[in-house]
């Protein structure tokens, strides 16, 4: 099973994504690729675990999103 990244000091690294582009006339499949990560049109942001999978959905449609590093207290 996945696990997210940890810092040193023990903070979960986590991934906020955010679409700034329309999906409009682009591919099938990148349309499906915003989906996955939970965008649904532009402004709607979505905050996901840092992990092989989700960095590969990122470098398939960087034209059309943001992303920025957050960190998140573990519990």
């Amino acid at each position: 099973m996945a696990t997210a990244a940890k810092k040193d000091s023990g903070e979960v690294v986590a991934l906020t994504v955010t679409q700034t582009k329309s999906s409009i006339g682009t591919k099938p499949k990148h349309r499906g690729t915003l989906r996955a990560l939970g965008l649904h049109g532009i402004g709607s942001s979505n905050t996901l675990p840092d992990r092989p999978e989700i960095r590969g959905m990122i470098a398939r449609v960087p034209h059309l999103i943001s992303v920025q590093e957050t960190t998140e207290e573990s519990r």
